[in-house]
């Protein structure tokens, strides 16, 4: 494909579907290990830990001042793909911890597997022009004006978060969890240009 051809309406829906699916994976890696991460995802769990309230609801409720920045920025068809990608998750975040569950996962292999599943997960949503609202929405709108890297905005807002984060986890986990937060932004950082990947 070139550089002009558009994703048509069921590739956009297949690389939603995807990117939500792995992402929804890394959010149960996540929780199961009483991790924490960085973005509005992260903001989510901590006040999730913190009240014992459901992740997803609160993920869903977290990202609804980030729409109208989506929409004044990125468009209406950005903002309605975000909205669709932030539902899905909190809905699968709710359904799958019923389908999945972990006999063994160490806190070093858990990390990274989460950094990967999620890196993974938020390009795919990037490329099909979504996000995971929040911080991603502000991170692409500053990289589309600017050229600063979408992972590096996204890092920079993790480790403000992390510091809150030792206020309600151990220095061991938040250590743990901060290992699986670079990866997700390296992966990102090193992989994400606009020019690589065809028009949505």
């Amino acid at each position: 494909m070139t550089a002009t051809e558009k994703h048509s309406l069921i590739e956009d829906a297949q690389g939603i579907a995807f990117g939500v699916s792995m992402a929804s994976f890394g959010v149960l890696i996540l929780t199961h290990l009483g991790f924490v991460t960085g973005q509005t995802a992260g903001l989510a769990i901590l006040i999730s830990y913190a009240t014992g309230w459901g992740f997803g609801p609160v993920f869903f409720a977290v990202n609804l001042p980030f729409y109208w920045l989506g929409y004044k920025r990125m468009g209406l068809r950005f903002m309605i793909k975000t909205f669709v990608a932030v539902a899905s998750l909190s809905v699968l975040t709710t359904i799958l911890p019923s389908h999945i569950a972990f006999a063994t996962l160490t806190p070093v292999v858990g990390a990274i597997l989460f950094g990967f599943v999620t890196g993974a997960a938020l390009m795919a949503l990037f490329r099909h022009g979504s996000s995971l609202g929040g911080i991603g929405i502000l991170a692409l709108y500053i990289q589309e004006k600017t050229g600063f890297r979408a992972g590096w905005t996204q890092l920079l807002f993790d480790g403000a978060l992390f510091i809150v984060a030792l206020g309600l986890r151990d220095l061991p986990t938040v250590a743990y969890s901060f290992l699986g937060a670079l990866v997700v932004n390296l992966v990102i950082a090193i992989n994400h240009r606009k020019d690589r990947y065809i028009a949505t």
